[in-house]
């Protein structure tokens, strides 16, 4: 009976790799007025079948590509810790019942951990601000043109539009590149290195998928080796130093292949080499003036690409799973700039 299950199993996988590749978007740019979703609009039945022959292969594993949460994890310079407290063992009287739950004390959930970006996440000003005064948020534009008082009209007020909870359910293929082999010689890229749109086409090619390219609605993932400082506990305090990341022209590149996602294993998405954070380094080069976190402006508030930050991506490129249908479901919290999330991957190893 097993055999006669695996055989059916690859009748049915080969038959879904015979059906004609849905590679096309739903929707082409531009998108209609009031857009709050981006490239999100690239998804729908067509991302969907093409995880068909994926999920189908009786050679797939699945892969967790987020890490284990918890209060000694890395934690991002750039949000309030997070904390979790956990309650003790408690009862009904009168009851059988014991249970257990935990709370969050302090933190910023959204921004630490495995986590993404809500396009609301950053705007972008008219001009450069001194650092005097009164921060100018007024003038602030975000994707889509909307204006901050239609985003965030108060201090205190969520995202009113272009929230987290916008994101639909990303059901699609992903396609890995391994930097980490091919720009790093096998060893972790340095801070400040990039990945160029030069070499996303050359990874693309020295990995066999050079016809198939991206395609509208594909999330992209890049191993870039960063992640395996990721400790827990993180008793070196030295992941969210520094790392490399990706170049703007690779930013602008993955724009016109209307790349839904893409998610690097680094804290950043943009490069940040040493001493960039306490101002005694410069952006990488190419970096338009005033925009050291260029990737972060450029995705969010222009392209409308959603990026997760901290993928756990080593399991992946280990086995060499270029091809694989992702899974991405960020939480539905109204308003949120971002959102812890769990991403995984379903495809077949080829090493």
């Amino acid at each position: 009976m097993l055999r006669i299950a695996k055989v059916r199993a690859l009748g049915i996988a080969c038959a879904l790799a015979a059906v004609p590749v849905v590679g096309t978007a739903q929707q082409r740019p531009p998108w209609p007025a009031g857009d709050e979703i981006g490239m999100a609009n690239t998804l729908g039945t067509g991302t969907w079948q093409r995880c068909a022959a994926q999920l189908a292969n009786p050679n797939a594993k699945s892969y967790e590509l987020s890490h284990v949460r918890s209060n000694t994890m890395p934690q991002s310079p750039f949000g309030v810790p997070l904390r979790d407290k956990y309650r003790p063992t408690v009862g009904i009287p009168g009851t059988l019942h014991a249970f257990n739950g935990e709370e969050t004390v302090s933190g910023e959930p959204g921004a630490q951990g495995t986590q993404m970006d809500a396009l609301g996440h950053f705007a972008v000003l008219p001009q450069a601000w001194d650092g005097k005064g009164e921060f100018p948020s007024g003038g602030a534009k975000y994707y889509g043109g909307y204006t901050q008082q239609q985003v965030k009209p108060t201090a205190d007020s969520p995202l009113l539009k272009l929230g987290i909870e916008k994101v639909p359910p990303i059901v699609t293929t992903a396609v890995l590149l391994d930097a980490k082999a091919h720009l790093g010689g096998g060893k972790a890229m340095q801070p400040g290195a990039i990945v160029t749109a030069a070499n996303i086409e050359a990874m693309l090619a020295a990995q066999g998928l050079g016809s198939r390219g991206l395609m509208p609605g594909d999330v992209l993932y890049i191993y870039t080796g960063w992640g395996d400082n990721w400790k827990d506990p993180d008793t070196e305090k030295f992941y969210y130093t520094k790392g490399p990341g990706l170049a703007y022209d690779a930013a602008k590149y993955i724009e016109q292949k209307q790349v839904v996602l893409v998610a690097l294993d680094n804290p950043f998405t943009d490069p940040v080499a040493d001493g960039m954070l306490q101002g005694k380094a410069g952006p990488a080069p190419g970096t338009p003036p005033g925009l050291p976190f260029a990737i972060h402006h450029h995705n969010l508030s222009q392209s409308g690409i959603h990026q997760i930050q901290n993928a756990n991506l080593g399991a992946l490129a280990a086995d060499k799973v270029w091809v694989s249908c992702t899974i991405i479901l960020p939480l539905r919290s109204q308003g949120g700039s971002g959102s812890p999330v769990r991403p995984v991957a379903i495809g077949a190893p080829s090493r």
